[in-house]
């Protein structure tokens, strides 16, 4: 390696100390997409960022979805995967698959993996701790009711348990359960529960980590990526079909966390290696970060 390349490898660590030392003691939820965790590379680089979040003395949230490995394990199974409006219908045979999934497999194996990076990490399944309520709606052209089934909507988080492992310095990795008043497990849209306990803690940084590179213009051109969001912006996209589809319910769970404490919410790829610490610990970033009106 040449001496330039010392130096190179220098400055970025110049360029990421007051970062650094803002952000210490700070919270930040990084919730991670189920097609992040289907490459295994990306997952472990992934990891690799959190824990070094960790080591330089932040606190991450780690919540994950397990879309495609519920899938796989409802196919294994003989039980018919269901999607209702973007969600997954879930009667009892389906949430006891998904259930087993979600603990026994996707929540150990990333569990496994930051403990392989020699951080403490530990598993907290969301149904102790996230509240919910069943999901309601109607068909947009008929006005007919939806029928999810056990898909639910979070309505209230019990931090304590979250705060208790965080203070003795264990990496919470949060499962998309949830409870209902009736005792029943539910489904929760993993976005929406990151979401939920970002807002609940409130955390410093609320990070959606999927497979595109962040808010996009126009979809085919990478280069659109809108680098800074601002939400009083988000009813104009949505009306220019800027925001439109799954990006939907995400920009506008991201705003409903501004407004309750959160400084920051950021979109980032995480198909790219490092993309959390490069969004994190850099000037300019490589995703989209989403702020309040009054940002500077």
């Amino acid at each position: 390696m040449q001496l330039s390349d010392y130096i190179a490898k220098a400055a970025v660590l110049v360029e990421a100390l007051p970062y650094i030392a803002d952000f210490r003691g700070e919270t930040v939820v990084v919730k991670i997409g189920g097609s992040v965790q289907e490459d295994d590379a990306a997952l472990s680089s992934l990891l690799t960022d959190v824990a070094f979040m960790h080591v330089v003395g932040m606190h991450p949230v780690v919540v994950h979805g397990g879309g495609k490995a519920i899938t796989r394990a409802l196919a294994a199974e003989g039980v018919e995967t269901r999607f209702l409006a973007g969600f997954r219908v879930t009667d009892e045979r389906t949430m006891a698959v998904m259930e087993r999934t979600v603990k026994e497999s996707v929540n150990a194996r990333i569990v496994e993996k930051l403990r392989a990076a020699a951080v403490p990490a530990a598993p907290l399944h969301g149904d102790a701790m996230v509240f919910a309520t069943r999901k309601t709606g109607r068909d947009g052209a008929t006005g007919e009711a939806l029928d999810w089934g056990f898909v639910g909507e979070p309505v209230h988080c019990d931090t304590g348990p979250l705060r208790a492992m965080l203070q003795e310095g264990t990496i919470p990795v949060v499962s998309p359960l949830g409870r209902g008043a009736d005792g029943h497990g539910y489904n929760i849209n993993a976005d929406d529960a990151a979401a939920a306990i970002a807002r609940a803690l409130p955390a410093r940084k609320l990070v959606y980590v999927s497979d595109v590179p962040g808010l996009l213009r126009d979809p085919a051109d990478p280069s659109s990526l809108v680098e800074t969001l601002r939400a009083g912006e988000v009813p104009r996209l949505e009306r220019d079909g800027v925001i439109s589809g799954g990006m939907i319910p995400k920009i506008e769970s991201s705003v409903a966390a501004l407004e309750a404490g959160v400084r920051k919410v950021h979109l980032v790829d995480g198909r790219m290696p490092h993309s959390l610490l490069l969004e994190m610990f850099t000037t300019k970033g490589v995703g989209t970060q989403i702020v309040r009106d009054d940002f500077k």
